[in-house]
């Protein structure tokens, strides 16, 4: 979902070889790459459609860059576009998808030149610009037709639309959906602020419904059956962490919503009708977890779940921190209290002190601008889980750790984090993060979840709320998850 670091590899000689990943799909190039004759290669086994296809973007008679970027990581890159009238390359375009696996080359001679303005810098593409691309995955036909409310620009509305789904296959199970969540990165993605958005965007990750078919090679469930999708819909299923059930971590994971499947169509997500999606990705809903209550655990629940299970915070009698009281930590709370452990909430709020200890249960509240609590819980902590996106100094929470505490990132603050090595060195502490989960700790979360009664608090609003609903969660004004009634409220655009 972010420009990743990209790898070059110089050879004896120009050009210098560089791998494409995720920053292909976002047309950002690093500025250290601005040097001629250079080659940017995808491998077979690390092409996705989505980078053959964001490669062709860049492929035409001419390209610049309007400006430079610099990323929260002090990367600099240069935006490309291709100026206006100019033909692309033949048979690879802008609109041409490709499946995978495939390879795509693109040799480009790139020149670097500064514009009148001196603020302004940036590249250009020369004319004689060639791409190669093999395809040889078959594509299966998109025959059925959802109702989807969809985002066609950075202004982030939301607008009925008609999209199409593929015809369920071998693997797949089919969901008519009936409550999807509304996840911050919804809102992220629909107003590109990742810079990576490919309108029309049908947001949301967190899936509930009824299977309505299944494929034939399909064991694990048939139609009726209660069940979810969240943040992933496929991945390569083959590599090493695919096999250790981290699908999460496979580098040929593909997201529910604004990827790019095998076949090389866009995904859409769960603001929308019905979906059809691989048996692998689709979790089980156990008869005691409600539908809508649960569809945010899919992406908020599992968030928190997997962290405390892989760093020892889901042992009884232990004591965890939670730095945040939103939509992630009020689950983050529940899990723990699950788990027979001590509970902290830290929060900047002191209005959220009575919801902490007598809502959701916690042991203790601290309100982080006093630094007289957050002094008196130095040394206290097993763990820590920062569930907030605020910039915050993290010396005063890191030093609330017992030796050999850990301080685990789930939140994404927009700058760099200023730890001083000694706060870490001292107690020999631990600073990690986790993004989502694997489907095996998914599946394993829901059913933790629907054994002790853990569930989101949600707002259930309409599909004709949603914009409101939108500019409510930017404002952080719900407690603490909005659901959309997608099957009561969801009509049709024809």
């Amino acid at each position: 979902m972010f420009p990743s670091t990209v790898e070059t590899h110089p050879q004896q000689q120009r050009p210098h070889r560089v791998h494409i990943h995720t920053w292909a799909r976002t047309g950002w190039l690093p500025g250290s790459l601005l040097a001629a004759n250079l080659v940017i290669e995808s491998q077979p086994h690390v092409c996705r459609a989505e980078d053959a296809r964001a490669a062709s973007h860049l492929v035409g008679a001419r390209a610049h860059a309007a400006r430079d970027h610099t990323d929260r990581h002090g990367n600099t890159y240069a935006r490309l576009r291709r100026s206006p009238g100019l033909t692309p390359a033949a048979d690879v375009t802008a609109e041409t998808r490709l499946p995978t696996p495939c390879t795509c080359i693109l040799h480009l001679n790139l020149q670097a030149f500064t514009s009148p303005d001196p603020e302004r810098k940036g590249i250009s593409m020369a004319p004689t610009v060639a791409a190669e691309a093999a395809a040889t995955a078959a594509k299966p036909q998109h025959t059925g037709k959802a109702a989807a409310l969809a985002a066609h620009d950075a202004s982030g509305h939301l607008a009925p639309l008609t999209i199409t789904r593929r015809s369920t296959g071998d693997d797949d199970v089919a969901i008519k959906i009936l409550y999807c969540g509304i996840c911050h990165s919804d809102l992220h993605s629909i107003k590109n602020e990742w810079h990576n958005a490919m309108y029309p965007v049908v947001p949301g990750h967190e899936i509930a419904g009824v299977v309505t078919e299944v494929g034939k090679n399909v064991t694990k469930f048939k139609a009726g059956d209660r069940v979810g999708v969240g943040c992933i819909v496929n991945s390569c299923q083959s590599c090493d962490s695919c096999n250790e059930g981290f699908e999460n971590h496979c580098r040929g994971m593909i997201f529910t919503y604004n990827s790019v499947d095998l076949d090389g169509t866009v995904t859409y997500g769960g603001y929308s009708s019905n979906v059809v999606v691989h048996e692998r990705f689709v979790v089980r809903f156990p008869d005691a977890m409600p539908l809508d209550q649960g569809a945010p655990l899919l992406c908020a629940g599992i968030t928190v779940y997997s962290p405390m299970k892989h760093h020892g915070l889901n042992v009884p009698g232990k004591h965890v921190g939670v730095v945040g009281l939103g939509g992630l930590g009020h689950v983050a709370v529940k899990f723990a209290k699950a788990f027979g452990m001590k509970v902290t909430v830290i929060s900047s709020s002191p209005a959220k002190k009575q919801e902490a200890l007598e809502r959701h249960g916690a042991d203790a509240f601290i309100v982080s601008r006093n630094d007289d609590e957050m002094k008196a819980a130095a040394g206290t902590m097993d763990g820590i889980i920062n569930t907030v996106s605020a910039n915050i100094p993290m010396a005063p929470y890191m030093s609330m750790l017992k030796p050999y505490g850990k301080m685990i990132m789930v939140g994404l603050p927009d700058k760099p984090l200023e730890i001083p090595p000694f706060d870490l060195m001292t107690g020999s502490k631990t600073l990690a993060g986790s993004c989502i989960g694997g489907m095996r700790d998914t599946q394993e979360m829901i059913d933790v979840a629907a054994k002790h009664g853990v569930t989101a608090d949600i707002e259930v609003v309409g599909a004709d709320y949603v914009n409101t609903a939108m500019e409510r969660l930017a404002k952080a004004d719900v407690r603490y998850r909005f659901v959309i009634d997608i099957g009561n409220t969801l009509k049709s655009s024809d």
